[in-house]
């Protein structure tokens, strides 16, 4: 999921800058004081899930839950990627610094976009299979945008990375299942221990 330094243009590399600077800027004007901990928690899953990748090409593969963060998160799913991003950039190589803009971008937006399709829908879900299928539709959705936002980057880069952007799109098939399963289940135990976060 992370696009290494180096491949990007730099046109695509500055637009991808620019709207996840506003992203991040949006994300932290819209934090509240009692959401830090539970951003920070979620940053951390991010970090934790993203570790273990697979390399493709100029792009990697992997677990991202951003589903899930962009739900309970909103906007704030912007600095809470940025700063796992920029960690895992600085210790271990993954991604970049120069890139942290459109690796963060490929991963809130669609986080942000779930945010406002699936919130009242699992609002409104009562039952547990009923959270479990909304949860899997997120979190896949999430992941899938995701890798669409990839390839779609490796394209406008070069249209020689298309085979690769396929190969990624390929690629991204058992995660999102993984990550439906995952966002499913984590979303029907939130919902039984702590269903006030739906209402936040």
């Amino acid at each position: 999921m992370h696009i290494a330094d180096g491949i990007v243009t730099l046109p695509v590399l500055a637009g991808s800058t620019t709207l996840a600077l506003a992203g991040v800027a949006i994300g932290l004007a819209r934090t509240k004081y009692e959401q830090i901990p539970q951003t920070a928690v979620l940053s951390a899953s991010f970090f934790v899930a993203s570790l273990i990748h697979v390399p493709i090409g100029p792009g990697q593969v992997h677990l991202v839950l951003n589903g899930l963060a962009g739900l309970i998160l909103g906007w704030s799913v912007f600095p809470a990627l940025l700063i796992a991003l920029l960690l895992q950039a600085i210790l271990f190589g993954y991604g970049g610094v120069t890139v942290l803009g459109i690796n963060t971008l490929n991963m809130a937006l669609p986080g942000v976009i779930c945010f406002y399709l699936f919130r009242a829908v699992l609002k409104n879900c009562q039952t547990r299979p009923a959270v479990f299928a909304s949860g899997f539709i997120l979190g896949g959705a999430a992941i899938a945008g995701s890798a669409v936002m990839i390839a779609a980057t490796l394209y406008l880069t070069n249209q020689e990375f298309v085979e690769v952007a396929g190969a990624i799109l390929l690629a991204h098939i058992p995660i999102i299942i993984v990550e439906g399963a995952m966002t499913g289940a984590a979303l029907v135990f939130l919902k039984k221990v702590s269903p006030q976060i739906f209402n936040q």
